[in-house]
């Protein structure tokens, strides 16, 4: 086989076998082809897709170009999450103690964060001394001692898939919704849970339009079932930030209040959670409805269980647990500004890209993988769709320790903000639930 020869076969909208797949997977993986071929191919099936066999025959080879995690030796049942990023979602952080607590293994393989969304290996990372990455064996160990781990990719896992993602973030085709599925899905099927719950975000938080959105979610659910895993998704909404704060220390922060209990359970943050929550604990057959489940989740929090659980993670990972006892001593950002509401009204609409892009710009987010995180700063959020502000009110906190790009960050935060006359309704946040 040539790689051209395949190249210009997918460039002209011809499906690939699994044979000539696996010569370009192999290639990737080996270096035996180059990078600007393989380039070519993910353009070309950014242009013009995978048909259904084509993404079943990739995703099976991205996952079968390195190991499994064999979860075998624990006979709890075991289901996965995954999201497609936003700003200020820390349902991982709370959702797998919380699952653990309540009889269910949690393996969640997580990445840091590029661009205006956050990653969970940064907001754990945001306490001295954790390390997020571990290999297989540690990951295989920390579900088995405390019902889950959250840990970063392992070279070994889908090898393949990380060269490709390399490249496809440098390419501009990281929202092919077939290269996204695969992607995603050959790393789930890598960690042999019984099941997953897929958070896919829309609105303009988003990386996806709510059609390509929906193709996603149904693309992985047809593929989980393929594979023999029960697979539910979630269209939720990104029109807002989902918690209060966006920066990695103070999303640490709000994840571990949730956990004591201290955060309200009508914030969006734990709607999204305990929806999220319920589906996976009857994936693992351990609740047959929906009020049943959350029932459980609930017990589970008031036991404080979950935040034990989740204190003795962070210990794991070579970090100081007194943050779970003392939650304000990873605020440390040296300053903190208001940011002041331009115009009164109701808070008609977000821009939620900007303003994780104003958290980046403060030192929360990386423009390019090169860049360093300062896991301090970010900003608190005390405006949400729907409120009713004066002028000068306070829409947002910043915590600062620089000054070089805050005046850039307020005018893009306070910009990003829609105003109304009139009352608006808050979004729905569940707008589609594909099983």
């Amino acid at each position: 086989m040539q790689a051209v020869t395949l190249i210009a076969k997918k460039r002209d909208k011809q499906a690939l076998t699994k044979e000539e797949l696996r010569f370009l997977v192999e290639g990737c993986v080996t270096g035996a082809l180059p990078d600007y071929q393989t380039a070519a191919f993910l353009m070309a099936v950014r242009l013009n897709g995978m048909d259904a066999e084509e993404t079943a025959a990739f995703t099976e080879l991205l996952r079968d170009s390195g190991g499994q995690v064999d979860l075998s030796f624990t006979s709890l049942p075991k289901v996965d999450k995954h999201s497609t990023g936003g700003v200020g979602d820390t349902t991982t952080l709370i959702l797998a103690p919380l699952l653990a607590a309540c009889g269910v293994a949690v393996p969640k393989l997580s990445g840091r964060g590029l661009g205006h969304t956050g990653g969970t290996l940064d907001k754990l990372e945001s306490l001295q001394g954790v390390q997020a990455s571990v290999d297989a064996g540690r990951f295989a160990e920390l579900v088995k001692t405390l019902g889950f781990a959250v840990c970063g990719q392992s070279s070994t896992l889908a090898p393949a898939d990380g060269k490709l993602y390399a490249l496809r973030d440098v390419t501009a085709t990281v929202d092919s919704v077939p290269l996204m599925a695969s992607s995603i899905m050959s790393k789930k099927l890598a960690i042999q849970a019984d099941g997953m719950v897929l958070d896919i975000k829309v609105g303009s938080g988003a990386l996806l339009s709510e059609a390509d959105a929906m193709a996603l979610a149904q693309e992985m659910v047809t593929l989980g079932k393929r594979f023999g895993r029960h697979t539910i998704a979630f269209l939720t909404d990104m029109s807002q930030p989902l918690g209060r704060f966006v920066g990695n220390a103070l999303e640490l922060y709000e994840a571990i209040r949730a956990l004591r209990g201290e955060l309200d359970l009508t914030e969006p943050l734990w709607q999204v959670t305990l929806a999220l929550g319920e589906q996976m604990l009857r994936i693992a057959g351990l609740a047959h409805a929906a009020d049943e489940a959350r029932a459980k989740l609930l017990a589970a929090l008031e036991s404080k269980r979950p935040l034990l659980l989740f204190a003795q993670f962070l210990h794991a990972l070579g970090g100081d647990p007194e943050c779970c006892t003392t939650p304000d001593l990873l605020l440390t950002a040296k300053r903190e500004v208001p940011v002041l509401a331009p115009e009164g009204g109701f808070v008609a609409a977000m821009n939620t890209a900007s303003l994780g892009r104003a958290a980046m710009l403060l030192g929360a987010g990386r423009a390019t993988k090169e860049d360093v995180i300062d896991p301090a700063v970010g900003f608190e959020l005390h405006a949400r769709l729907g409120d009713l502000v004066r002028p000068g009110d306070p829409l947002a906190t910043f915590y600062v320790n620089s000054e070089a790009h805050l005046k850039e960050a307020l005018e893009l935060f306070t910009s990003a903000f829609t105003f109304s006359q009139t009352p608006v309704a808050p979004p729905k946040l569940i707008r589609t639930m594909l099983v």
